[in-house]
């Protein structure tokens, strides 16, 4: 394909009359300012009145959400839905100071429903938080250097790294790395200190989006940071992935993968999953204009006219990853070195105790889901008023205390024992599950998942104990719908909502995410969810060879077809 020749009707080149009206709404909120500050000051509406203020608060981090389990009944007796409000922190790789937490627990009492979330992104929700609650919370955690920018809309999001302080000696080295890239990939706009912290708007001397422009990216952007044997944060689901390889005197940069998104529609076939393409490798110097480079083909050459074709894996797909590698590399001034040999053994967490050669040791804590009610909160308020080192918050919705000394280790027990918290007695299944949040607050849910997935578990269980795989590693992942919050697709058992009590059940998936899932049963309820399972899981018992993956089994006996591409997904 030839510059000449490239299709560029749907792209940023194009009069913003031709294209969506999601881009002339970004190009008129004046670098995502609207009429928010005004919106914030109606007393009228739990609600931001102008709905083009609700879209341009996911720059800022806020999705406005109602609680569904009370949507009938509310409108039954002509009142507004019960409004209230998401908001997600930017936490680069996961790691927060006990400091944070502290303030964390102070506002999620104060403000968010007595409840955190751990995010399948590494990162904290608040739910339930009223709309005067909104510059509250946004301005305690910029007390502790926190923030909530660009962790929804269309931006790069929040940028992800390994997690697991055993998984490599560089781990410090990459975390940084994370947190430097999310500092220079967030957008400039002084709006969100003008309208949550009240500073006063100053004239600028250059542009105030020099990358973004005015109206950002096509769809969101993900970048996240793998360290080899581990592959926690899902690299292949990233738009842009970075592998991170060692040498004999250090860390010496990184493969780099592209094209990388869980999100699809139902009943759209032209929509599916991608696992993200190894395009080569770049050195440690040479990281930062290689994340401008392939964003700037994103921005620059994504699909701005059909917000379900908008994501990256698309404009690869339609343009050629020799195109878009080519064009890359022409942003970057380099080419692209040989891919460096790495390998990964699994995308899940280690349990329990585990010491670094520094000497200094991490426990991981199991988070059903990532949600911390209460009796969690109460636990982990203790635990942040005595803990010297850092958590990490894991892709896998769970907690890593780290950094501690061998004379704090008992302290640290004594606290989680006092609380009941333990992963003793917690299923190897149930330890490599993960669901988004989907009902009651999440507006696109169409079925249960994070409410749903404890009790199906139990179900699972049984029949992985009655098969004899009681100890036996198996990823599953549900999600409320479609849009893969919880990477469903590249899970060896995986439910995605279709309507209350309705999921698709896919079955093939990676053990490590190296390969995507495939449909099995579509729009089933429970019956035979378990049905399905059942033969499964007994076959894979029977006649699994030495070794053997249960998704890689579904492969090799032909329950499922391989999925080879993205874009067959739907076959």
């Amino acid at each position: 394909m030839t510059t000449s020749s490239l299709d560029r009707s749907r792209d940023l080149s194009q009069p913003l009359e031709r294209l969506s009206a999601d881009e002339r709404m970004k190009a008129a909120s004046d670098y995502l300012r609207g009429t928010i500050s005004d919106g914030l000051l109606d007393r009228i509406t739990g609600a931001v009145p102008s709905a083009d203020d609700v879209k341009l608060m996911k720059f800022h981090g806020i999705y406005q959400q109602d609680d569904r389990d009370l949507r009938d009944e509310r409108r039954r007796q002509k009142l507004e839905p019960a409004y209230q409000f998401m908001i997600r922190v930017r936490l680069p790789g996961g790691v927060c100071t006990p400091e944070q937490w502290l303030k964390l627990d102070e506002l999620a009492r104060a403000h968010g429903g007595e409840t955190l979330r751990l995010t399948t992104r590494q990162t904290f929700q608040f739910h339930w938080v009223l709309k005067g609650s909104l510059r509250p919370i946004i301005r305690g955690l910029h007390e502790t250097l926190l923030d909530t920018v660009a962790a929804c809309g269309d931006d790069s999001r929040g940028v992800m790294c390994t997690v697991d302080p055993q998984g490599s000696r560089f781990h410090a080295e990459v975390a940084e790395m994370a947190k430097r890239v999310s500092d220079h990939v967030i957008p400039k706009t002084r709006a969100y200190h003008e309208i949550w912290y009240g500073d006063e708007r100053v004239a600028s001397s250059g542009p105030e989006e020099p990358f973004y422009g005015p109206t950002y990216m096509p769809r969101k952007f993900k970048i996240g940071f793998a360290l080899p044997p581990s592959n926690d944060i899902d690299v292949y689901a990233q738009d842009l992935g970075l592998i991170a390889i060692g040498g004999p005197e250090g860390l010496d940069g990184f493969n780099v993968v592209i094209g990388g998104g869980m999100g699809r529609t139902d009943q759209a076939p032209q929509t599916y999953p991608r696992l993200a393409s190894l395009i080569g490798f770049v050195p440690v110097e040479r990281l930062i204009a290689c994340v401008d480079a392939v964003m700037a083909v994103q921005r620059d050459y994504g699909d701005r006219k059909e917000r379900l074709h908008a994501r990256f894996k698309y404009t690869i797909d339609d343009k050629g990853l020799d195109w878009i590698k080519a064009e890359i590399e022409k942003n970057m001034g380099a080419s692209f070195e040989e891919a460096r040999p790495f390998e990964f053994t699994s995308n899940g967490d280690s349990f329990g105790w585990n010491t670094t050669p520094d000497g200094r040791h991490h426990r991981t804590i199991f988070v059903q889901s990532g949600r911390l009610t209460l009796p969690l909160l109460n636990a982990m308020k203790e635990l942040a008023s005595v803990h010297k080192g850092t958590f990490r918050l894991t892709p896998n919705q769970n907690l890593i205390v780290a950094g501690v000394e061998e004379e704090e280790k008992a302290s640290i027990d004594s606290i989680l024992h006092a609380h009941g918290l333990s992963e003793e007695g917690v299923s190897t299944l149930r330890k490599n599950a993960i669901a988004c949040v989907a009902l009651p607050t999440c507006g696109l849910a169409m079925a249960e998942s994070e409410r749903y997935l404890p009790d199906l578990l139990t179900k699972i269980e049984e029949i992985v104990a009655r098969h004899g795989l009681g100890d036996e590693a198996i990823t599953i992942r549900t999600s409320g719908c479609p849009n893969g919050c919880s990477r469903p697709y590249i899970a060896e058992i995986a439910l995605t909502g279709r309507a209350p009590g309705k999921y698709n059940l896919y079955l093939g998936g990676g053990f490590h995410g190296q390969r995507l899932n495939r449909m099995i049963r579509e729009n089933v309820g429970e019956p035979a969810i378990l049905e399905v399972l059942d033969d499964a899981l007994g076959r894979f018992a029977r006649e699994r060879e030495p070794g053997e993956r249960f998704g890689d089994f579904c492969i090799r006996a032909e329950i499922v077809r391989e999925v080879t591409e993205g874009r067959f997904f739907n076959d």
